[in-house]
């Protein structure tokens, strides 16, 4: 690929000819100089980019409509995110249902899925699929019963030249199916500005730079994985090691043998991790400097432990969808405090204000309360979403220029916030929030359910189990296949009681 040409004052990199690129979030990655796996991040959006101007059938599907994204955690990933050209682009967790995903492809007017063979057969026959199994070099395109193979590794690079301060595009970039404060899905929707903000803010809040080296064990579909993972890592130049699947021997194999300098997970992820550690009777020995932890309430016990196996502090981080996802975070120029959420990310705002119920549009500013006194999680800032798609429950988290989280957590008087419990009806299961009412009215569709409850487990190696109690004259058996073909992975019961 030729090297773009440096020009003082200005930033370049091989890509393509547009109008102020570096305010788009794939162009952004590019021009870092990072690398995932075995590519450097540039030839990943390259590639994604020349896929677009060399498939017509691509670009007929995706006229006037939006791109999705359903691929684990690889290069893959970085390659659709180019090919989806600054369009929004649906964020489908791999664990999604075939239920689930037609109806976001459906409810975000999506004309074209980038995906790979195991994934594919998932997805709705009449969509338009881009398997990417073999990039960044091909693609097959799927479309209207044909079968078409796109090159993209014999591309010739356009230069692309753009102001590095230049502000962040308003497009939309991605939409994530988040079950917010009703617990019916909606497509949250983040800016290339909300995405690149947030990045920028973990950069620096955990001091990444080009000699680290990071193990993504997070889906990318997931904004946490995206954001903390992914984006801030090859922003800052640093080089990104990715793993489909989580399995704990192998990512012990990956922190003790590759250099490895950050890792970052859920609490299910670093209990795995622990238990692999003692199960071998040793320490971790290894390059590791920093492993954060987000998506659920971290034990202060694991944190210990960790801690003692690793000689590295746990640091915990926390967000939302909505937010970006990082809201507040345990930075590495203060000590970590266990169980404390950690200080806001630099240019975020985090208040503490009276609790409001969710089913209760907020009006006129929040009511704030004392230092120490507890309340609801308000956040603002530059990392703060659009909007659903549908306008849905906007009006139930916004609260002037406030979002309501629906969490409740007291600040202290430096700042540092801890967290107390949710307020909206929800629970979290192996980093995933889990919604009752989402479980309850797709079980409510199958013929002979009348009545439907779930409620939470605790278990500590995935935070919550989902305990399932329906009332109709079904078995346990046809539940199970029901929420099978309805539900992601993470929302299907681990226990069924059937009353008739």
């Amino acid at each position: 690929m030729p090297q773009p040409q440096a020009i003082p004052g200005r930033r370049s990199v091989t890509l393509l000819r547009m109008p102020d690129p570096f305010t788009l979030l794939p162009i952004a990655l590019a021009a870092g100089g990072g690398r995932v796996d075995d590519f450097e991040a540039s030839q990943l959006v390259a590639a994604g980019f020349t896929l677009l101007q060399r498939s017509a059938p691509l670009v007929r599907a995706l006229a006037g409509r939006r791109a999705a994204i359903f691929l684990p955690t690889s290069p893959h990933f970085l390659v659709a995110l180019a090919a989806c050209e600054g369009r929004g682009a649906v964020l489908v967790n791999p664990l999604a249902a075939p239920a689930e995903i037609a109806h976001q492809l459906a409810d975000a007017q999506v004309g074209a899925v980038f995906t790979n063979a195991d994934l594919a057969p998932l997805l709705p026959e009449d969509v338009v699929r881009v398997l990417l199994d073999d990039a960044p070099r091909s693609a097959r395109v799927l479309a209207g019963g044909t079968s078409r193979d796109v090159d993209m590794g014999s591309h010739v690079g356009l230069t692309v030249e753009g102001l590095e301060e230049a502000p962040e595009s308003e497009e939309e970039a991605a939409i994530v199916y988040t079950s917010a404060m009703r617990g019916a899905p909606l497509g949250a929707v983040l800016s290339h500005r909300n995405l690149l903000a947030n990045a920028r803010a973990t950069r620096a809040a955990a001091a990444i730079g080009p000699e680290d080296h990071l193990l993504a064990l997070l889906p990318f579909s997931h904004l946490f994985g995206l954001t903390v993972t992914a984006s801030a890592p090859l922003l800052a130049g640093a080089r990104v090691t990715t793993m489909p699947r989580f399995h704990p021997i192998r990512a012990l194999d990956h922190l003790e043998a590759d250099g490895i300098t950050e890792v970052v997970g859920v609490p299910a992820v670093f209990h795995a991790l622990v238990q692999a550690l003692e199960q071998r009777g040793t320490r971790l020995d290894g390059a590791l400097r920093l492993a954060i932890c987000g998506g659920a309430p971290l034990p202060v016990a694991l944190q210990e432990r960790w801690a003692e196996l690793t000689g590295v502090e746990l640091r915990q981080g926390y967000g939302l969808t909505e937010a970006g996802p990082v809201c507040l975070f345990n930075r590495v120029d203060l000590p970590n405090v266990r169980g404390s959420l950690g200080h806001p990310l630099p240019g975020v705002r985090v208040a503490i204000a009276e609790p409001l119920s969710h089913d209760a549009a907020p009006t006129g500013e929040p009511a704030l309360v004392p230092v120490g006194a507890e309340g609801e999680i308000l956040v603002s800032g530059p990392n703060v979403f659009r909007g659903y798609l549908s306008g849905g429950d906007a009006g139930l988290v916004r609260d002037g220029s406030w979002l309501r989280t629906g969490d409740r957590g007291a600040m202290a008087a430096d700042g540092s916030v801890t967290f107390r419990g949710v307020l909206k009806p929800m629970f979290t299961r192996n980093g995933f929030n889990v919604y009752p009412r989402e479980i309850e009215r797709a079980v409510l569709e199958l013929p002979g359910v009348r009545a439907a409850t779930v409620t939470a487990l605790p278990e500590p190696a995935r935070e919550h189990d989902i305990a399932l109690e329906v009332e109709g004259s079904v078995s346990a058996a046809e539940v199970e296949r029901w929420c099978e073909t309805r539900l992601a992975a993470y929302k299907r019961p681990s226990r069924i009681t059937i009353r008739s």
